[in-house]
């Protein structure tokens, strides 16, 4: 047991048990976490903005219908105009036909050669259903091999 004596020689303030009360970090520990922190932030932030900006920026092959013509219940002609922003690359569209409930009931992929400018085609597709309209889907610089052609 301590005696009152002792208690008070010591000089300074009493800490406490050491392992009872956290530790507080100094300034320059919570400036080095606030700092890290930011950093961390800001690259997510241009990350996400790098993927957004990939995802939706302009194209660089994208292509229209320009009008479509029902020939029978089960077949549609697709007209559509195809624009690059390098007209020496080929490319391949997916032009579909849609019921009249919105449903997909037929689709093709079509080759797109090299060519000046907009590219003009039209393109007959089969469906299983009654069709209501034909469009593009979607067009792609990437073509895979069972539709490249033979120069």
């Amino acid at each position: 047991m301590t005696s009152p004596q002792s208690a008070s020689a010591g000089s300074g303030p009493k800490l406490p048990p050491v392992g009872r009360y956290p530790v507080e970090r100094s300034a320059q520990s919570r400036r080095r976490w606030f700092i890290l922190l930011t950093v961390i932030v800001v690259v997510l932030g241009l990350v996400i903005a790098w993927i957004g900006y990939k995802k939706f920026s302009d194209a660089d092959i994208s292509g229209n219908a320009t009008g479509y013509q029902i020939i029978d219940s089960s077949t549609i002609e697709v007209k559509f105009t195809v624009d690059r922003k390098n007209s020496d690359e080929p490319g391949t569209c997916i032009i579909r036909a849609r019921s009249k409930d919105g449903s997909e009931t037929g689709r093709r992929e079509v080759y797109i050669p090299p060519s000046n400018g907009t590219y003009s085609a039209e393109t007959i597709v089969h469906t299983y259903k009654a069709p209501g309209v034909g469009d593009v889907f979607a067009c792609s610089k990437s073509v895979p091999g069972y539709l490249q052609r033979s120069s």
